[in-house]
Parts: C-alpha cells; structure tokens; sequence
C-alpha cells in the first residue's frame, strides 16, 4: 500500500490547466473572433491569436488524456471495464477536439484569400465561412457529448470509491448531467442558460482540492 499523493497533485494541476487553457484559447482568443460580424477580416489580422487559441485548445485535450492515463492504474482496481470505458471516451474527446479545432485554422486560410482576392466573391467567401463556423459548432456538439459521458463515469467511480469528498463527486455528477442537458438543448437550436458552470465550477475547486488534499485513502497500485 503506497500513498497517491503524487499521483492526486498532478491531476489536479492537470484539471486546473485543462479549464484554464480552455478558457483562455477558446473564450478569450478564438471565439470573439470567430463571433464578429467581419470575421473574414477580423480572423486573418489575428493570425496569432488564432492559432494560439487552437494551440490552448488542443493542450485542454491533452490535460484530459492525461487526467484519465494517470488514474486509470487507481480506478482500475475496482472498476476495470468502467476505468477502461473512461478512458476511451478521454481519447474519442480528444479526437473530436482535433475536429473541432481544424474549422479555425480552416476559417484562417480562408481569411486569408478572402483579403487577397480583394474580396470580389465576397458571398462564396462568406457561405464557405458560415459552413465552417458550423463545422465547429457541431463538432463542439459532439465534443461536449463526449466529455459529459466520460465526466460521468469518473464521478460514478470516484463516489463509490470514495478517494474524494462524496460532494465533490455528487456535484461533478450533476455538473456533468447538466454539460448533457445543455448540449441536447443547443442541439435542438433551444436556448437557455449556460449550465456548464457548474462543471467549470467543479472541476477548479476539485484541482485546488486534489493538490492541498489528495485522495481520502491510499491506494495500492
């Protein structure tokens, strides 16, 4: 029987710097340009920005590879087909986030010829763009289906396995359902209130936890 400790301060840098690199690439580089009304403008004089937001995006992906490849050796012990299933939607999340990822950098190259050609086909530029930008919005879509489902596997073996605060993985449960719930209303072309946050909300407060705290109980491995 050896401690966890380790194993618990990683992951939770791991959750911190996975929200924290969404946040930053998606929220504050990527989508405000994406958003604007001259986006074929806007997205190539922000070349930088672009690809460094799907530079972020794609390290968030990565973090939750690696959130799952750090406790499937734990989980295991008692969860193996469920330990399995979570990691395997980890790595379809990632895939899809490479999807999600390419309609940027496809908006970019657009961008680009958009500015080159003087604009003279300005309504071909834009349709191809709006094709794209949906693109991007459905691959989310799915993207959050992804996540969601693998969020509720890991919450269900952490509860039972009690290695955190049940409340923690009760609220990271509800978090999860409400990502699912939010995404089938986005699906539906529904619009209500973000119900994410409380996933983000979790997901922070569990990486501060699991690096002042660790898990409950040691683990052998």
């Amino acid at each position: 029987m050896i401690t966890t400790r380790k194993t618990a301060r990683l992951v939770g840098a791991l959750f911190l710097i996975s929200n924290v690199t969404f946040i930053v690439g998606a929220i504050v580089f990527v989508e405000p340009i994406l958003n604007a009304p001259d986006y074929l403008t806007l997205i190539s004089a922000n070349r930088a920005k672009i690809v460094f937001g799907v530079l972020l995006e794609l390290s968030n992906a990565v973090a939750y590879v690696g959130i799952a490849a750090l406790m499937f050796p734990i989980l295991r012990q008692r969860f193996e087909s469920m330990a399995l299933g979570y990691f395997g939607f980890r790595i379809i999340e990632f895939v899809t986030q490479i999807l999600t990822d390419l309609s940027p950098l496809k908006l970019l190259s657009l961008s680009e010829q958009f500015i080159g050609a003087g604009s003279p086909e300005a309504t071909s530029f834009q349709t191809l763009g709006m094709l794209l930008i949906a693109e991007r919005s459905w691959s989310f879509q799915m993207l959050s289906i992804t996540f969601g489902v693998s969020a509720l596997l890991f919450y269900i073996m952490l509860y039972q396995s009690k290695l955190i605060p049940r409340f923690l993985s009760i609220w990271g449960f509800v978090g999860a359902a409400m990502v699912l719930l939010n995404t089938m209303f986005d699906m539906f072309g529904i619009s209500i209130v973000n119900l994410g946050i409380l996933m983000l909300a979790n997901e922070l407060f569990l990486g501060v936890w699991l690096i002042a705290k660790g898990f409950n109980q040691p683990v052998s491995e």
